[in-house]
């Protein structure tokens, strides 16, 4: 891809949750010996100059970030005195690596994305020129419902963000859903495969070995 492309995108790479489904952390799960964790990011670090891993859990990590990734500290947002903290959680975490960003576009990944294809990432990149002006974001749909957590947002999204997330809001689609998003070609949905359960992990793993 070239360079000049890399260089007006910032991967936004979320690994704040708690894997309690999978019993286990996630980020940590080895696919063909490689950390998922690790194995986003390299992926990430293939589309864009800066990676940010956004995180509670910056010492768990540190050892698997390759070179051009970078650790935001996760933190519960503060509210108007008075008012408790708001929770971890993507939406959350999302808007605390985007306040770090300068380039027009993120691509966010969520750390469990163990069929990620660089390739298909990266024609989704060539197209984000063409996107219209009102889309605040370009993501693939796929089941009736947005991919939050393999697509692409412009930077200044992150006030409409904010002001859901300060009424309560705690839902990708639901955000989504009050503005213009772009939709993605999706000629192979198995990409967007992710590992909540250890059933999906044997799954993905008997599929990634054959």
């Amino acid at each position: 891809m070239a360079s000049n492309l890399q260089s007006r995108l910032t991967t936004i790479v979320l690994a704040g949750g708690m894997s309690s489904r999978m019993g286990r952390d996630k980020a940590l799960i080895p696919i063909q010996g490689v950390p998922m964790l690790q194995l986003v990011c390299q992926v990430a670090e293939s589309c864009a100059d800066t990676v940010y891993v956004v995180t509670p859990w910056q010492e768990r990590y540190e050892h698997l970030l390759p070179s051009k990734s970078q650790f935001i500290q996760e933190v519960p947002l503060s509210v108007e005195s008075g008012k408790d903290a708001l929770p971890h959680g993507p939406l959350i975490g999302f808007a605390q690596g985007l306040m770090h960003v300068n380039t027009e576009w993120v691509l966010l990944l969520a750390c469990d994305l163990p069929k990620l294809r660089v390739e298909v990432l990266q024609k989704w990149i060539a197209r984000l020129d063409n996107v219209s002006d009102e889309a605040i974001a370009a993501l693939a749909y796929n089941n009736k419902r947005w991919e939050p957590l393999c697509g692409f947002y412009r930077r200044r999204c992150l006030p409409t963000l904010m002001e859901f997330i300060h009424q309560g809001g705690r839902s990708f689609q639901e955000w989504l859903k009050q503005h213009p998003v772009e939709v993605l070609p999706l000629s192979e949905p198995d990409m967007l495969f992710n590992c909540n359960i250890p059933e999906d992990l044997l799954l993905s793993l008997r599929e990634i070995n054959r």
